[in-house]
C-alpha cells in the first residue's frame, strides 16, 4: 500500500443518541407519566430529570492520507442502573478523551486491531476507561483496520479471532417501546425474527399477579396468526424489568412457576423472558437466575431466561455463562465497552452452550448500530437487536440493510475466490 498510514489528528463531534436516558429506579418506584415525560424527582445520580435526551460524542481519526474514520461514544437508556456505568456526561467524556485517550491514539499502530485496542484502552491510574469511551474508540479502530485492509469490519473480526467467514444471517430482534400494539403490527408485517420486547417496566403494565402482562403475551400470539404471513413463526421475547419478582415474589420457585404459566399460554412459541427479577447485584443475580434456569429445564418448559441487569462486562458474561445462570445472555454493547469484548462475549457464550444476544440500546446511533451488525455476523451470534431508536422501522432498516449488504459482500468475495482458484487450477 506504499506509506504506512498513521493517525495524524483526532477530532470530536457532539451529537445525539436515538432515544432518551431514563431513570429506571424512579420509574420502577411508580412515578406518573405525563405525555412523553415523567413527573417527579429523579433518583439515580446524574439525572436532572427522569427522562433526558440521549447524547453521543463522535470521535474521528484523521489518517495521514486525509481519510477520517469515525466511532460513536454513548451510554444505554437505563444508565446508572443494574450495575452499569453512570449517566453519560458529554463534557466529562470529552475532557477525559482529550487528556488521556487521544495521546494514546496518536501513537497507535492501526494495522493490528486487537493490539491497537489493548494499547489505547489500557487502564488509567489503575482503573478501566469509561465504557462509553471504550465502545466508541474501539469502533473507530475497527473501521480504521478495515480501511487499511480494504475489507469489511466483519472480515477484520474473523481474521483477528481466527473465525470462518460467515454465510448465515443473524436473527433480528425488534423492540416496541410504549407504542406496543402499533409497533407489534409493524414487526409482524415485516416478519421480524424475534419480537416484541414490550417494555413491561411498571406495575401498571405488568398488572396484579401479572395478568396484564399475560394478556399482552396472548394478544401478541393471536395477532401473529391474524396478520402474519403464512408460516411466519417468530420467537416471542418480553423484557419485564424485574416485575415478576417485584409482583410475584423473589423466590426462584415462584418466579419459575409464573414463567411456566406464561409459556403454557403460548405453547406453540419459543418464549424468552428477559430480566424476570432483579436480585440487586451480580452475585445474588447469578445464584437466583441459575436456580430459575434449573427449575425451568427440569420441567421441560419452552421458556428461556435472558439476563441483562448485573451482567454487563465481559467478566460478568463469563460468570453467568459458566454458571448456566441464563439460557441467553444479552451482550449489551455500550455496557460491555470495547467491541473486542462483545466479540469475546459471544464466543464465551458459544463455548458454554449459552445463547448469545448482541444487544445494546435504543439510545445508540446509526454508526454504532452498523458496527454491531459486523460483530454479530462475524461471531454468528444467536440474535441481534434492531437499533437504534424506538420507532421499529428505523432500527429494522439500519440493522437489516447493513446485514444484507455485508452478506452480499462476503458472498461476492467467496465467488471471486472460487473463480481465482479455478483459473489457477486450469492454468
Amino acid at each position: 500500500m506504499g506509506n504506512i498510514l498513521t493517525v495524524k489528528d483526532v477530532i470530536l463531534a457532539p451529537g445525539n443518541g436515538s432515544f432518551f436516558y431514563d431513570d429506571q429506579a424512579a420509574i420502577r418506584a411508580g412515578v406518573v407519566s405525563d405525555g412523553f415525560c415523567y413527573r417527579g424527582t429523579p433518583v439515580t445520580p446524574g439525572f436532572a430529570s427522569i427522562r433526558m435526551p440521549a447524547r453521543s460524542l463522535s470521535l474521528g481519526l484523521v489518517l495521514s492520507d486525509g481519510m477520517i474514520i469515525w466511532g460513536d461514544m454513548m451510554s444505554v437508556q437505563y444508565s446508572g442502573a443494574g450495575g452499569r456505568d453512570p449517566l453519560f456526561q458529554i463534557d466529562a467524556i470529552e475532557s477525559f478523551t482529550r487528556s488521556v485517550v487521544i495521546p494514546r491514539i496518536l501513537s497507535v499502530d492501526l494495522s493490528n486491531f486487537l493490539d491497537a485496542c489493548s494499547h489505547v484502552l489500557a487502564q488509567h491510574n489503575g482503573k478501566r476507561l469509561p465504557l462509553a469511551i471504550a465502545y466508541g474508540v474501539s469502533q473507530a479502530l475497527l473501521r480504521a483496520a478495515a480501511y487499511l485492509s480494504r475489507t469489511t469490519l466483519a472480515e477484520v473480526i474473523c481474521s483477528e479471532f481466527v473465525l470462518p467467514l460467515p454465510e448465515k444471517p443473524v436473527p433480528i430482534y425488534a423492540q416496541s417501546g410504549d407504542a406496543r400494539e402499533i409497533n407489534v403490527d409493524k414487526m409482524i408485517l415485516k416478519s421480524v425474527d424475534v419480537l416484541p420486547h414490550g417494555l413491561i417496566n411498571s406495575r401498571e403494565k405488568f398488572g396484579p399477579s401479572g395478568e396484564t402482562f399475560r394478556n399482552f403475551v396472548r394478544w401478541v400470539a393471536n395477532r401473529i396468526t391474524e396478520i402474519g404471513e403464512p408460516g411466519y413463526h417468530p420467537v416471542l421475547h418480553f423484557d419485564v424489568y424485574g416485575w415478576i419478582g417485584l409482583e410475584i415474589g423473589m423466590e426462584p420457585a415462584k418466579i419459575a412457576d409464573f414463567i411456566c404459566r406464561v409459556a403454557d399460554d403460548v405453547p406453540d412459541y419459543r418464549l424468552n423472558i428477559e430480566c424476570p427479577a432483579d436480585f440487586g447485584s451480580t452475585d445474588p443475580q447469578l445464584d437466583g437466575y441459575a436456580e430459575i434456569v434449573s427449575l425451568l429445564d427440569s420441567r421441560g418448559s419452552n421458556a428461556r431466561i435472558v439476563v441483562d441487569e448485573h451482567c454487563n462486562t465481559l467478566e460478568d458474561i463469563r460468570l453467568f455463562a459458566e454458571a448456566k445462570a441464563a439460557h441467553v445472555i444479552q451482550i449489551k454493547m455500550p455496557d460491555v465497552g470495547s467491541v473486542v469484548d462483545t466479540a469475546w462475549g459471544v464466543l464465551v457464550c458459544k463455548e458454554e452452550g449459552i445463547g448469545a444476544y448482541v444487544g445494546g440500546s435504543c439510545s445508540e446511533t446509526d454508526l454504532s448500530a452498523r458496527a454491531a451488525v459486523h460483530i454479530a455476523v462475524a461471531t454468528q451470534a444467536d440474535m441481534m437487536l434492531a437499533k437504534p431508536g424506538m420507532g421499529v422501522d428505523e432500527g429494522i432498516s439500519i440493522i437489516g440493510n447493513e446485514q444484507s449488504r455485508l452478506l452480499s459482500v462476503l458472498n461476492y468475495r467467496r465467488s471471486q475466490n472460487l473463480v481465482r482458484n479455478a483459473e489457477g487450477t486450469s492454468g
